[in-house]
């Protein structure tokens, strides 16, 4: 079943949740009518190759072609016309960023494969339902309609302002034309009774002047009180989100409305300092004593540069943290001469800034790193797909600087993967007579200097951002905190729907919470330190929890990934729970586990019934990532054999448990029909009978014999057959046993 059809079949609260991140960036027709193409792609790839997502835009595009051609004969005019606006979309916005695309798509299908797995979750985890309270969606709300409500305050001031100006003009020029008059003429009645109208029109000024200041002073406070509570309280919140989201949570949205509660803010206090320009020209064409201008206007001028110095200073974010395009679903650890990209986005959107603002990027200030590449950009509305103010480095490399010795100071296999650095970014904003220095800084990374050192970096990214909130806390490490094991648990549960496409249900997480704490805990209240997650080797084992755990996630993706995303894999399951399973199931019933004992390794372990009527189970050695280079799992579990007493191989393979016939599981995995021995005339050329490798095991009889895992001897029918012609059965016995191993 495609992932598309599986997010069909989810209840209506998730189905919102899905109807939330497809808009007009990527239409939900096109992801419904090309959903096996799109998922056929790879889109995480392309989100960080230019070539393979112009190729991928080109593709897409020749696809609502063909969809378009055939409702054209349908003559389904609503969605001819849908086509038609989407193809032009893909044509006009994305021909000049076809990565923006890719990453939207990859996104779309990162965050359905999440939201499939909380479906398959009994609870919504603690970090998810704190991502999605609903007071802070009522905030967002309210900061949306308080930017509203200033805005249009600040424009009803501006016909206040122009009123005033009318109205002093007209005192200006009733002033000046008494003023011309003779000074016999200025002592009639009439004059006398002008000066007292110009007397009740400087204080109807002074009036006026006071209301529009005190509308202006308004406006600011509320402009301040709302920077200072809620817009600071959505951007931290945002920033939580964006940290969430890198260690595979939920995606983080809402940057576009924070850019636009953010460029309205600016716009209302731009216009406000204008409306202070204008009264201070006022000003200087009349003043009089008592007047409210020269007292009030520095102050409240001071105060409006105060909030738009602070103001930018929050507007400039890292929209998409560093990450290397090889490796797009670990952010954060870069490797050293590889290249990364970080992408910075002005929230406050004006065109006069377009092509004005120069991003300088560095790293640390310990003169450790360096940055090679491209390390000054300006920023721009013409990169981005939705025309926002950003700056993309595609072509930064961190490079180790040689100590006085000459050596690299940890360059090596062994650079220290709990070491954060940070990649910080300046800039400067001269607008309307105003200078402000502008700076940020990524998320704490990791440097590497060799792949091998990329899962513990990786754990130290999660632990960090599931930990703390401090965006910059680079001595984290030096004495890392207790994590929740609830919160621990979700996201490890992210790392699987993320990384290959299945979250873990209940019983799998209540497995990794046993093997972490070596019992049964309350979820709740449980605190696991970092040593015991990364640091610490599991009881009787050379390798820690996280080692243990990456080594799986690596198998599943390379080799066994469709029947991962098919459920098929129970996977996390100890062995005294697969006995409790198995034991009251028909002989034949199998299930899938991941070993304990080795990295990177699965096996299967059936039940079967002896003559007696005892019950008896077999597991086979695990199957490693060497052998399943060789052969797919899949056709390992058809073909499995095992030799028996009477020495006659058949597979003891038959339900997948509880009671799924395993063709009916497996059988769309397989990559040919069963293999058959075939005649020489049914062969391959030259009369050779056509060999295949079957895993065989074989199952000693001997009731003092434990019932054991024994090893996979690749054989085919053909070298069967002839073993036994020259072999005895016992010899053949000999040949195919191998070293019981204990899983």
């Amino acid at each position: 079943m495609s992932q598309w059809s599986q997010v069909q079949q989810l209840e209506i609260k998730f189905l919102e949740q899905v109807d939330q991140f497809y808009d007009d960036n990527f239409p939900m027709e096109i992801r419904h009518l090309l959903a096996q193409w799109i998922e056929s792609q790879d889109w995480e790839a392309a989100a960080n190759n230019e070539a393979m997502a112009m190729i991928l835009l080109q593709n897409l595009i020749i696809q609502v072609d063909e969809q378009l051609d055939r409702v054209s004969q349908e003559k389904n005019l609503l969605l001819i016309h849908n086509l038609k606006r989407v193809r032009k979309l893909l044509q006009g916005k994305y021909h000049g960023n076809p990565m923006h695309i890719a990453v939207i798509i990859s996104n779309c299908l990162r965050e359905e494969r999440r939201i499939l797995a909380a479906a398959s979750m009994p609870v919504q985890g603690p970090l998810e339902k704190s991502l999605q309270n609903s007071v802070v969606s009522e905030r967002q709300r309210n900061v949306e309609h308080k930017v509203s409500a200033i805005k249009n305050s600040a424009q009803m001031t501006d016909q206040d302002v122009k009123y005033l100006e009318d109205l002093q003009e007209e005192f200006d020029f009733r002033y000046k034309t008494i003023q011309s008059l003779e000074q016999n003429d200025k002592n009639c009645a009439l004059i006398k009774q002008e000066m007292l109208a110009l007397q009740a029109m400087l204080n109807t000024l002074d009036y006026k002047r006071k209301e529009v200041l005190s509308k202006i002073g308004r406006v600011i406070h509320e402009i301040d009180m709302l920077m200072s509570n809620m817009l600071t309280e959505e951007l931290l919140d945002w920033k939580r989100r964006q940290q969430i989201a890198c260690i595979g949570g939920p995606l983080h949205g809402g940057l576009d409305q924070l850019q636009n509660c953010f460029t309205l803010l600016a716009e209302s206090l731009f216009q406000v300092r204008r409306q202070l320009e204008k009264l201070d020209e006022l000003l200087t064409r009349l003043t009089y004593d008592g007047d409210p201008i020269p007292v009030q206007r520095p102050q409240l001028l001071e105060k409006v540069n105060f909030l738009l110095y602070n103001l930018f200073r929050n507007s400039f974010v890292v929209e998409r943290q560093p990450c290397m395009p090889t490796h797009p679903q670990r952010p954060m650890v870069l490797k050293t001469l590889i290249q990364f990209t970080v992408k910075l986005r002005l929230l406050i959107k004006l065109p006069e800034l377009n092509y004005q603002i120069r991003v300088k990027a560095t790293i640390d200030n310990n003169r450790r790193f360096v940055l090679c590449g491209t390390h000054v950009k300006a920023m721009n509305m013409d990169e981005s797909a939705n025309g926002s103010l950003s700056v993309e480095f595609r072509h930064l490399q961190p490079k180790e600087m040689k100590t006085s010795a000459g050596s690299k100071g940890n360059e090596g296999p062994h650079m220290v993967t709990e070491e954060l650095h940070s990649i910080s970014f300046e800039t400067q904003v001269c607008l309307y007579g105003l200078t402000i220095n502008l700076e940020t800084s990524s998320l704490p990374v990791v440097m590497i200097s060799n792949v091998s050192q990329l899962p513990n970096a990786w754990a130290s990214i999660i632990w960090y951002n599931l930990s703390t909130n401090d965006p910059q806390n680079l001595s984290f490490f030096n004495n890392p905190p207790a994590a929740t094991l609830s919160q621990l648990l979700e996201v490890l549960s992210w790392q699987f729907s993320s990384y290959v496409g299945r979250g873990l249900n209940s019983e799998q997480l209540n497995m990794l919470a046993e093997k972490l704490t070596g019992q049964q805990v309350s979820y709740n209240d449980y605190q696991l330190s970092w040593a015991k997650f990364c640091k610490e080797h599991l009881p009787g084992k050379s390798f820690t929890f996280w080692v243990w755990l990456e080594a799986i996630l690596d198998l599943i993706k390379k080799h066994i990934l469709p029947l991962w995303i098919d459920g098929y894999v129970m996977g996390f399951v100890s062995k005294e729970k697969e006995r409790i399973l198995l034991k009251d199931k028909t002989p034949g019933t199998f299930l899938l586990r991941f070993s304990e004992s080795n990295l990177g390794g699965i096996t299967f372990t059936w039940v079967d019934q002896l003559e007696n009527g005892d019950v008896t189970f077999h597991s086979v050695e695990p199957y490693n990532k060497g052998r399943l280079s060789a052969l797919p799992f899949a056709d390992i579990l058809r073909d499995y054999k095992v030799i028996m007493a009477d020495n006659v191989p058949e597979n003891p393979l038959k339900y997948l448990y509880p009671d799924i016939p395993k063709d009916k599981a497996f059988g769309k995995h397989y990559s040919c029909q069963p293999n058959e021995v075939s005649k020489p005339s049914d062969g391959g050329g030259k009369g050779y009978v056509p060999s295949v490798f079957i895993p065989v095991s074989k199952i000693l009889n001997d009731s003092t014999e434990p019932h054991s895992p024994s090893d996979l001897l690749p054989m085919s029918p053909s070298v069967y057959a002839v073993l036994r012609e020259h072999l005895s059965p016992t010899a053949i016995e000999t040949a195919v046993s191998c070293k019981l191993s204990h899983l």
